[in-house]
C-alpha cells in the first residue's frame, strides 16, 4: 500500500550488511546507529530485533559461521586425499590477513564473551565444536586409511586448533614478523612431524 509502513529488510540482510560493514570499514565503525542507516531501520528497530549489541555481534558470527560451515562442508566431502582435505581444512581457517572481517568479529565475540550468559557461551561452544567435531573425522579417516600415523584425533585436534588460533590471531591484529603465508608454513611442519613421519 502507498504510503505505508517501511517493511524491515529481513534479518540475514541486516547480518550480512553488519558483516559487509566490519569489513569495509572497520568494527569500531559498526554501531546499531550505522547498521540501522545502512539497511533503513531506526537503531531502536534493531535493538528491537537483537536486544544489545553483543547479540547483533553473536548473530552476526553464527550468519557467518553458517556460510563457512557450507564451504568446510563442501571441502571435506570432495573425493581427494586427507591430507589434501586437511589442507583446505587449515586455509579455510586461517585469516587472509591482517584485519580479517571474519577473524575480527571473532575476536570481539571471544573479548564480550568474559561477561556473557550460559547461553551466549553455549552458542559460542557450538560454533567451535562444529569445527573440531570435522577435523577429528577428518583425522580418523585418514588415519584409518592409512594415510597418518595412529594419534588419538580427539587430542590431536585439540592440540592442532589451538595452534591455527594462536596464529590465526596473530596474522588477524597484524602483529610483525606473522603473515599468512609463514603461519601456512609453519602448521604444514607442524602436520608433518604429527601425522606424517613414521610412527
Amino acid at each position: 500500500m502507498a504510503g505505508g509502513r517501511r517493511q524491515a529488510p529481513p534479518r540475514e540482510d541486516v547480518l550480512a550488511a553488519a558483516m559487509e560493514m566490519i569489513a569495509e570499514r572497520g568494527l569500531e565503525k559498526l554501531t546499531m546507529a550505522a547498521l540501522g542507516r545502512e539497511v533503513g531501520m531506526s537503531s531502536g528497530h534493531l535493538l528491537y530485533y537483537f536486544g544489545s549489541k553483543d547479540e547483533l555481534l553473536l548473530r552476526t558470527l553464527e550468519w557467518s559461521e553458517g556460510r563457512l560451515g557450507a564451504e568446510r562442508g563442501r571441502l571435506l566431502t570432495r573425493t581427494a586425499p586427507a591430507l589434501e582435505r586437511l589442507d583446505a581444512y587449515v586455509d579455510l581457517y586461517v585469516p587472509d590477513g591482517h584485519r580479517d572481517p571474519h577473524w575480527t568479529l571473532w575476536l570481539e565475540v571471544w573479548n564480550r564473551s568474559q561477561n556473557a550468559d550460559a547461553e551466549a557461551r553455549e552458542r559460542q561452544a557450538a560454533i567451535e565444536g562444529a569445527w573440531h567435531r570435522d577435523l577429528v573425522a577428518l583425522l580418523a579417516e585418514g588415519i584409518s586409511r592409512g594415510e597418518f600415523r595412529r594419534v588419538d584425533p580427539d587430542r590431536f585436534a585439540a592440540r592442532l586448533r589451538a595452534l591455527l588460533d594462536g596464529f590465526s590471531i596473530h596474522v588477524a591484529i597484524g602483529l610483525r614478523g606473522t603473515d599468512r603465508a609463514q603461519i601456512l608454513r609453519h602448521v604444514r611442519e607442524f602436520l608433518a612431524d604429527g601425522l606424517l613421519a613414521d610412527a
